[in-house]
């Protein structure tokens, strides 16, 4: 039985670092009054205020939301207002170690990129981000410069070999994600077991890096029931469908999903 769906945010809820739309943020509304929801990203809070809380329709059900920012370093439930539980932050000297080894991974990986719109790489205290055309590049044209991860995954086997010790995942349309080892977004499921008492077994996984060696990967790897998609239209229709399974005249119900 499911009583908790967790989804990945950009390419899944939303295009990449862009809001919600009227739609989405319905649909997320109405599945809130029947299940608890999760949302775990490589953004950070600030990514999913903008993206998402701010867009939710008036009356949402925030206390049976929970944000895990950062692939799933840090947690934020709703109790009157949005409090942090936990954050798995970088020291000084880890921070620096990644920084350097993710210019010189891109460098040898031989990928010039014409123009950037930000800065390339971001701290985001637990996570280090890279993004190829820069924090605030254009939809369009971030969908075009890497659609099936191959530069990516070049940078990411350069990058491997300078940082062992650290969990390298590809994410969004142009980022390579760099959390502490072991924590990643299996970490963060772990976490959403912990503190809201579900099974394994009882949540599914909605995201569209759900191949090996994408940062939704590691939900598969555990045992949650996951869902690839490939866009955020993709993932209305899940909802519907989870929404369609339940009784309308029972809201708090549970439900079964078949793999």
């Amino acid at each position: 039985m499911k009583k908790l769906v967790v989804f990945d945010l950009d390419g899944t809820l939303a295009a990449s670092k862009s809001p919600l739309d009227e739609e989405m943020a319905t649909l997320l509304h109405d599945l809130l009054v029947v299940v608890q929801v999760a949302i775990i990203s490589g953004g950070a809070w600030l990514q999913f205020d903008r993206q998402v809380l701010s867009h939710l329709p008036e009356g949402t059900l925030l206390s049976r939301l929970s944000i895990l920012p950062t692939c799933g370093t840090q947690f934020f439930q709703h109790k009157g207002a949005w409090e942090k539980l936990y954050a798995e932050d970088f020291n000084t000297e880890e921070k620096q170690k990644i920084i350097g080894s993710l210019t010189k991974a891109v460098a040898l990986a031989g990928f010039k990129v014409e123009r950037t719109w930000g800065e390339t790489i971001e701290d985001r205290g637990s996570q280090i981000t890279y993004s190829a055309l820069g924090q605030q590049a254009p939809i369009d044209q971030k969908v075009v410069w890497d659609p099936d991860f191959a530069k990516r995954k070049k940078i990411k086997t350069v990058l491997d070999k300078f940082i062992p010790e650290f969990s390298v995942r590809l994410g969004g349309a142009t980022s390579i994600d760099v959390t502490k080892p072991g924590i990643d977004k299996a970490y963060g499921i772990k976490k959403l077991r912990d503190i809201l008492g579900f099974s394994l077994q009882e949540m599914i996984y909605v995201g569209d890096a759900l191949f090996v060696g994408g940062n939704d990967y590691p939900a598969e790897q555990i045992g949650v029931i996951s869902i690839p998609i490939r866009n955020p239209d993709e993932t209305k229709r899940v909802i519907e469908a989870i929404i369609a399974c339940l009784d309308p005249g029972q809201q708090n119900r549970i439900f079964e999903v078949d793999r």
